[in-house]
């Protein structure tokens, strides 16, 4: 197959076509370099070159104060959900989690096996369809720190405003909405996000991180583990991931052209607009989340039994609407239209979506 099909995947996601194209003719020799990027050193000025390049693209894109430090991480966010802790929650201490959904639970699981940990709100009883309201959440004013997870890949639920946590410590895994909005990074402390979503391919991690809590890093942690030696050593101290790097240097000047974070933000909610609207024209379509918590980037909904979720998802596959099976822990379907998805495959799916309902319905 030759043809590119539409991509559904919840990640490794879909790239921009511009970025993909001008990746294959940099593959085997980048200009002026006569090497690829997967060649070159990590120590090289043009690999200085491409990762200041990145990070300043990623502060103008994000409005990144300068009190901020951008990190280039490996593991993905998975690793996160134990560096945060070991970094941040002190022995004598405990951290508030919210939980909205699966990658909540894991994150909440690894915190566990640090310290002190406690639920602050949890929307399982509910299936997992909507963010609490504040006073459904019980914070400790003087937690380490508040962690939530901004956007609930599996599920569809996105928060629309962060969590009011007053002077604690406010950390996100911003992993599969990260680069499809506008944040006010000013009130977070951390945010972390796999790459593998909107901004690259996977085994690049992102980790906005202020530069006060440096200071509330324990003594004797684990080198590779410790948020300052990446800090002191600009991400470099061991081999980073040079070619997720650059392509997502490649998916910031995408970003740049296409209006910034503010018209991304514009293009997905017409994008999600659209496919909800399908969704809610009939009741032979189910959303899971809640209206005003859905998510822009994973939409999730099911049909009227199990057995037409697996007939639809086969028979879309088979007209090149790629990834559409829903997450093994929930089923239904999922439609991940992430920042590079574009509009024409969302109304490819609309069209399949009225016509599998006539024959089915």
């Amino acid at each position: 197959m030759t043809e590119r099909i539409f991509n559904f995947s919840a990640g490794p996601a879909v790239l921009p076509v511009p970025v993909l194209e001008e990746a294959q003719r940099d593959m085997v020799s980048l200009p002026g370099v006569g090497m690829s990027v997967m060649e070159i050193s990590h120590r090289s000025k043009t690999f200085d070159e491409i990762i200041a390049r990145t990070e300043a693209s990623l502060r103008g894109l994000l409005k990144i104060p300068d009190n901020y430090h951008v990190l280039f991480l490996q593991g993905g966010a998975s690793l996160q959900f134990s560096m945060v802790p070991m970094n941040f929650l002190p022995a004598d201490g405990s951290a508030d989690y919210v939980l909205t959904g699966s990658w909540g639970k894991k994150a909440l699981k690894e915190a566990k096996k640090v310290g002190g940990v406690d639920v602050a709100a949890t929307m399982v009883d509910g299936g997992f369809t909507r963010c609490p309201l504040r006073d459904e959440m019980s914070l400790n004013p003087h937690a380490a720190y508040v962690h939530f997870t901004s956007n609930e890949t599996i599920e569809g639920v996105q928060w629309k405003r962060e969590p009011a946590v007053g002077d604690v410590p406010l950390v996100c895994d911003s992993s599969s909405d990260i680069l499809s909005r506008e944040l006010d990074i000013n009130k977070y402390a951390l945010i972390y996000a796999g790459a593998q979503k909107n901004m690259g391919p996977s085994g690049v991690t992102l980790v906005i991180l202020r530069d006060d809590l440096l200071q509330r890093i324990p003594e004797n942690m684990p080198t590779m583990l410790d948020y300052r030696v990446h800090v002191e050593n600009k991400s470099l101290y061991n081999t980073p991931n040079t070619w997720g790097i650059y392509i997502m240097s490649l998916v910031c000047k995408w970003l740049e052209n296409q209006g910034g974070l503010a018209g991304m933000e514009e293009l997905n909610d017409s994008k999600a607009q659209l496919l909800y609207d399908a969704i809610d024209a009939t009741d032979f379509y189910r959303g899971h989340a809640d209206m005003d918590c859905r998510s822009p980037m994973n939409v999730t909904f099911r049909l009227p039994s199990e057995e037409l979720d697996k007939k639809f998802v086969s028979e879309a596959t088979a007209q090149s609407l790629d990834g559409l099976k829903g997450h093994r822990s929930v089923g239904g379907v999922r439609a991940s239209i992430y920042n590079a998805f574009p509009r024409k495959g969302v109304e490819a799916l609309v069209a399949f979506m009225k016509d599998f309902e006539r024959r089915n319905g």
